[in-house]
């Protein structure tokens, strides 16, 4: 999956040269077909591969903002404060 990744990623990139410097010689429909393929392979291949490889084995839940994760955050700046305050009696 990596390998495909990164050889997509450079067709891209290599695609997107190609139709800019075709926009500056001669053929400007060419050029843009070139970019507009580019893109929409980035766009619609590229980036739902590489955010599936990436988050492929973790855990959701451990992203979002719940109120438990609320309340962790809350005793943990509860604590840092009180730690804060009196630099004594730290764990």
């Amino acid at each position: 999956m990596k390998k495909f990744i990164v050889i997509l990623f450079f067709s891209c990139a290599i695609l997107l040269c190609l139709g800019f410097w075709k926009l500056d010689t001669e053929d400007v429909a060419l050029g843009h077909k070139l970019i507009g393929t580019a893109c929409l392979l980035g766009m619609f291949i590229l980036i739902p591969c590489f955010i599936y490889y990436r988050w492929k084995g973790k855990n959701v839940r451990d992203y979002m903002l719940t109120d438990e994760a609320f309340k962790r955050m809350k005793e943990f700046n509860k604590d840092k404060e009180k730690n804060k305050r009196n630099p004594n009696n730290s764990k």
